[in-house]
């Protein structure tokens, strides 16, 4: 939604009940009881996936997961068979969140933590989502399980990642949602200055915080792999594309080649969810063939850097779930399920 001056807003007030271990809110950490909806398309959502498959928590947090397209009403999860959530046993995203909210005013949005035994919506907070996916849920971590968000870095990270929300994560949307010239100019500017700030920064460090993957990366990847098929043209972002920014490319393509997260990203989904959905922006609706996606394999050029990816005795995420694998029509990338 913009404002007078044309200058979009995003409604961050989310539902804020977390589940912890303690169970303060009434919702304990336990393991098969929740279930992540999510959309490949939405790059918050995205966050929730990578961070969940990192931590190993694929086994212990189910996945409803919703199309790519959909109206103003809700997500809805039409990608299942007769367009039902099987766990969920629901059409439209829209009905957990009435169901706990009656007549719910806020958006609908992705990720959001379901309940499966009230079918009621738990939370929407994707920030804080994947900060307690790391904290609350260890007992159910993997082994090898990286720790995203040490301690001795947290209020170094908290800054960065919340720069790189507002310019970046955000800031493509307030270009793209921008109704005045003058308010995108200022997004424009703003995303662009980020973006180099955050090419100088990769330019000593492997990865946002060192040599090892952190949540702040969990964070900034999701804008960064949809920003050539997407956000350059779509939401005019588009004073260079992401392959000509030698760092932020390196960087990206470096993580789309590592296991939890390039295994995440179905690119017909992005397409269609910002091409279809946003008829203010496309009316016409039509999605572009483009662009090529074989240079996301090339590699990334990023050996010279101190790397210790996973941290001191962390180890890669197995293979995704079979019943979560990407069509391999629609990534460069093609894993096997286990």
């Amino acid at each position: 939604m913009a404002d007078k001056s044309g200058s979009y807003k995003r409604d961050t007030n989310y539902i804020q009940t977390r589940i912890t271990r303690d169970g303060e809110d009434g919702y304990p950490v336990e393991a098969h009881r929740y279930r992540l909806a999510a959309a490949r398309a939405c790059p918050w959502a995205n966050r929730a996936l990578i961070a969940r498959r990192l931590y190993g928590l694929d086994d212990v947090i189910s996945v409803a997961m919703a199309g790519p397209t959909h109206d103003e009403r809700s997500w809805t999860f039409d990608l299942d068979p007769g367009g039902v959530d099987p766990v969920l046993g629901i059409h439209f995203l829209r009905d957990a969140y009435n169901k706990r909210f009656p007549n719910y005013e806020r958006g609908i949005t992705v990720p959001a933590i379901v309940d499966e035994r009230t079918g009621e919506v738990v939370t929407n907070d994707f920030n804080q989502m994947t900060l307690d996916f790391g904290t609350e849920w260890k007992e159910f971590h993997r082994a090898g399980a990286p720790d995203l968000y040490p301690e001795a870095q947290r209020e170094e990270m908290d800054e960065l990642m919340e720069f790189v929300f507002h310019t970046v994560n955000n800031g493509v949307y307030k270009c793209g949602f921008a109704t005045s010239q003058e308010a995108y100019d200022k997004a424009y500017d703003e995303l662009w200055s980020a973006l180099d700030q955050l090419e100088k920064r990769l330019e000593t460090r492997r990865y946002l915080m060192g040599p090892s993957i952190s949540e702040a990366d969990v964070r900034l990847y999701p804008t960064l792999v949809r920003f050539d098929a997407v956000y350059h043209g779509h939401f005019k972002c588009n004073r260079q594309k992401l392959d000509e920014l030698p760092n932020l490319w390196g960087y990206a393509r470096e993580l789309f080649q590592t296991p939890g997260f390039g295994d995440t990203n179905d690119f017909v989904q992005i397409k269609e969810h910002y091409h279809i959905v946003h008829t203010d922006v496309n009316p016409t609706g039509i999605v572009p063939k483009g662009p090529a996606l074989d240079g996301w394999l090339t590699p990334h050029g990023r050996d010279h850097l101190e790397a210790n990816t996973w941290g001191d005795g962390g180890t890669p995420p197995p293979p995704p779930l079979k019943a979560e694998v990407v069509d391999p029509a629609n990534t460069p990338l093609h894993v096997e399920g286990r």
